[in-house]
């Protein structure tokens, strides 16, 4: 581990020195192999940063490789699409989720290789890292910053920044 790492655990985190808190998803933190679709689980282990997403009506682009979300854009989470873990657009026929919402939740988005660029059907969608609903209240998987944390760690990820989850 080096202090470029973001290191988590149930209790918070740790990056270039400083602690956070923040939140992991509602079924814990579990070994990746147990890692399914839809059990609200963090998957343990490294990962790294392979996009960052911004929504450009409530945000200033936190880094210069951040990209603007659109009305349009969707994540898919359907096991059964061919597309399943990749960014999509709206009218897709498969189950996905909004990447701008009303709440802020998803303003700023970390996405993570977590099964990704091949995905495995039923290994688990997209664990972002993005804003908490409230302090330390469990996400679908991801995890959750305050907003200003979570700004203030994406203005500084590097591209040898890696994801650590551990157990």
């Amino acid at each position: 581990m080096t202090p470029l790492d973001i290191v988590v655990n149930q209790h918070g985190a740790r990056f270039m020195g400083r602690r956070f808190p923040c939140s992991v998803g509602r079924g814990g933190i579990v070994p990746a192999r147990d890692k399914r679709e839809g059990d609200g689980a963090t998957p343990a282990g490294t990962h790294r940063i392979v996009g960052m997403l911004y929504h450009p009506a409530r945000l200033t682009p936190p880094a210069d490789w951040a990209l603007p979300t659109a009305p349009a854009d969707r994540w898919s989470d359907d096991s059964d699409d061919p597309d399943y873990n990749l960014m999509v657009r709206a009218g897709h026929r498969f189950s996905h989720e909004r990447l701008q919402r009303p709440d802020p939740q998803y303003d700023l988005i970390l996405i993570t290789d977590w099964n990704w660029p091949q995905a495995e059907p039923g290994r688990g969608s997209a664990i972002f890292i993005h804003t908490w609903r409230r302090p330390r209240y469990p996400t679908a998987g991801c995890i959750g910053f305050a907003r200003a944390d979570l700004v203030w760690i994406a203005a500084r990820i590097r591209h040898q920044t890696r994801l650590i989850i551990t157990g």
